[in-house]
């Protein structure tokens, strides 16, 4: 049976470029920036300094608040404390390491026993994962450690997310393929967190390598279901996952947990398995290099700070006819300006663009046709939103509920006029978040 939600598209899936190279693992480079800022939240301060020697996995950086710390991920010397560019296109004050590549872990790094595993209560599983800075890999960046505690006591369901709708990206769909063991250990931590027994898995149908990988992993275990989700773009936001796998939408203004579920990245299972099990903090994940004329796209583990521009080397260099590089998907993804700035832990992809496909149409005016109101998956008249943004009207917008907008573009990819939308709606949704914060202020 096919699960779906309300609304969605559905735009070339283009995973054929990455999705059968199995992930392959370099070396790390000989210089790595980690960036204090890698997560929603307060960014980390520094707690090295020049000359300083670091280990693999040691905390580098860490603060109060909505927070996670940050680690080495390469032991050698740290060779500066200072801003570098950031994949905001921005400067963020970053710690640069010289990789000795000996890589020397640090000494907190060591594998616990299953017996040492079911000890621990619901309090230190929290703080492990906050500890090895753990935040949603899917993009988002939420500190995970607060996402489960705040859920503790409201949720009777956990939703893995596996289903990677985004086209070209495939590093979840590897994940599931090759490391099925290890995501059902992270889901099995975090229902021990919520005292669950029951979990779902949801993949999009387009992946049956990935869905029949994980269903013989689950074979054993009869509390868990894997569901095979109709292929529609974005299957894999939160609200449409519960929509499609529960039959709940999550009311606007409202969060997931509202439903008494709560949604984990595949990437950030994998991450909690790893930081309890073997107590190692986030250093590295898989990204998937892909686009036009890639000579070799695939998928690879890469420690994190690596500099873009290496990651791309190692795909084979960027063609000559690039016109644009993409952080993540073509759907949701941000251009990037700088190819020196580092790979963060949100980054699940790097897409390439030519000319022809990173060129924008030329717009023409609104024809009222109503396709960007089907295609929403919130139930929101995005040519409406688009329009009061546009003529600065945000408190017309924030009463049409922009806030509820997941920006995934679903309207402007609909558009035949090729109009802008979602730059608007962005626009307005950033202006009518600060009307909201100063309202709450005063």
């Amino acid at each position: 049976m096919a699960f779906s939600f309300f609304g969605g598209v559905h735009p070339k899936e283009n995973k054929w470029y990455a999705c059968d190279k199995e992930t392959q693992v370099f070396p790390a480079p000989d210089i790595v920036v980690i960036p204090m800022s890698q997560h929603i939240g307060a960014p980390c301060k520094p707690l090295v300094k020049k000359g300083d020697l670091v280990t693999v996995g040691q905390k580098i950086g860490d603060n109060q608040g909505l927070c996670v710390p940050v680690h080495a991920s390469v032991s050698g010397k740290v060779k500066a404390v200072e801003a570098r560019a950031h994949t905001s296109g921005t400067t963020v004050m970053s710690v640069v390491i010289e990789n000795d590549h000996l890589d020397t872990l640090c000494p907190d790094i060591h594998k616990r026993t299953q017996e040492q595993v079911d000890a621990l209560s619901v309090e230190e599983l929290i703080d492990i994962i906050h500890e090895g800075g753990i935040v949603g890999m899917g993009g988002a960046t939420f500190p995970t450690h607060v996402k489960l505690s705040g859920g503790i006591g409201k949720v009777d369901t956990v939703i893995i997310n596996a289903g990677e709708c985004e086209p070209y990206i495939t590093a979840d769909d590897r994940l599931c393929r090759e490391h099925p063991a290890e995501l059902i250990s992270g889901l099995k931590i975090i229902m021990k967190i919520f005292g669950l027994k029951e979990g779902h898995i949801g993949i999009e149908d387009n992946k049956p390598d990935a869905v029949e990988s994980m269903r013989k992993a689950c074979e054993k275990y009869g509390e868990f279901s894997v569901t095979a989700l109709k292929t529609k773009y974005p299957q894999g936001g939160e609200k449409q996952l519960i929509d499609a796998i529960l039959h709940k939408q999550v009311a606007n203004g409202a969060l997931p947990v509202s439903t008494g579920a709560i949604v984990q990245n595949v990437g950030t299972a994998f991450a909690v398995y790893e930081a309890v099990q073997k107590n190692k903090p986030l250093v590295e994940r898989i990204v998937t290099v892909t686009g036009d004329g890639v000579k070799q796209p695939g998928n690879y583990r890469i420690r994190l700070g690596m500099p873009i521009r290496e990651l791309i080397e190692i795909a084979g260099g960027l063609p000559s006819d690039s016109a644009k590089v993409i952080l993540g998907g073509p759907m949701m993804g941000k251009a990037v300006s700088n190819l020196d700035a580092p790979i963060p832990k949100g980054c699940s992809g790097i897409l390439i663009l030519n000319e022809v496909h990173a060129h924008r149409s030329e717009t023409s005016s609104c024809i009222r046709c109503g396709k960007c109101v089907s295609a929403c998956p919130m139930g929101l008249e995005p040519y409406l939103l688009a329009k009061l943004s546009e003529n600065h009207l945000f408190e017309r917008a924030e009463k049409e509920l922009i806030t509820a907008c997941l920006e995934c573009g679903c309207c402007a990819y609909s558009c035949p006029s090729n109009r802008p939308i979602l730059d608007y709606i962005r626009i307005g949704k950033n202006a009518v978040n600060q009307i909201i914060r100063s309202r709450k202020q005063s």
